[in-house]
């Protein structure tokens, strides 16, 4: 099975858990900031922490970090995203964070398979893997589904790809939870334990997810559906904003009760 081999190297890569949402109003105990779909968007990222970083100044704790995955393709800067992500995690206190946490995306998920096994080229290649491959600069192999070719490829790519991007990618979760929100990449199966969850589900689900009014007994804070504008709904917490194609990143900020959307933009 594709997801085998991830799934495996993930096991025990589980949630920091403290309490399901009981109340009519959703809380969190310090300021947090969840940061949706990067894809690449290197000079957005780093607007929208600056930006975050001033926010933060409103408060005496130093607040949480989290990314909610696919920091990485489509866009031109994969890894300098990398970059800037491995280095919050280093030294978060340092950056005026009390933790960053990185979650896991579909898109690390097929760079881990590509790492371990370049089958997994092709279709990496047709959700902008190459522009990621650019960014280590790593040629497009050539012809593009040659076998041989992607093998090659992916030494290329083994041998350039720093360690700290390696212990970035060991470091992601697949959710978190904090209070009574849920983080986590996609979303989850509606009706399934938290703990019984499947990967592919929490890394990759959409329409069941979307459709559902309460999918769990949290509030979802999710990336991966692209849409014009965040979604604030009561269960459920939008924040890929198609970064890569609209120029807008976005970021919400929880604390107690109350929820603040914060969006870099590239035309601002």
């Amino acid at each position: 099975h594709m997801f085998k081999r991830v799934e495996n190297w993930l096991r025990g890569k589980t949630a920091l858990g403290d309490g399901a949402l009981e109340g009519a109003s959703s809380s969190i105990d310090r300021p947090t900031y969840a940061i949706g779909d990067i894809h690449g968007c290197d000079g957005l990222l780093q607007n929208l922490l600056e930006l975050i970083n001033r926010d933060a100044k409103g408060f005496n704790e130093k607040p949480r970090l989290i990314f909610l995955g696919d920091y990485i393709d489509r866009g031109p800067g994969s890894r300098q995203v990398m970059d800037i992500v491995s280095h919050l995690l280093v030294d978060p206190t340092g950056s005026g964070f009390s933790e960053v946490i990185a979650l896991m995306g579909n898109h690390e998920q097929t760079l881990v398979q590509f790492l371990q096994d370049s089958q997994f080229g092709p279709p990496w290649s047709e959700h902008g893997g190459l522009t990621a491959l650019a960014s280590y600069g790593v040629s497009a192999p050539f012809p593009r589904h040659d076998a041989e070719a992607w093998e090659r490829t992916r030494s290329e790519l083994v041998e350039v790809f720093p360690e700290a991007h390696r212990q970035l990618l060991d470091s992601m979760r697949l959710y978190v939870t904090f209070g009574d929100y849920l983080f986590v990449h996609a979303g989850v199966k509606p009706g399934v334990d938290l703990g019984e969850q499947v990967i592919e589900s929490l890394l990759w689900i959409r329409g069941e997810f979307l459709a559902s009014k309460r999918a769990c007994d949290y509030v979802v804070v999710h990336g991966h559906t692209p849409e014009e504008e965040a979604r604030d709904l009561r269960w459920r917490i939008g924040l890929d904003t198609g970064a890569y194609a609209t120029g807008k990143l976005t970021a919400v900020r929880l604390f107690g009760q109350e929820r603040r959307f914060i969006q870099a933009s590239s035309t601002t």
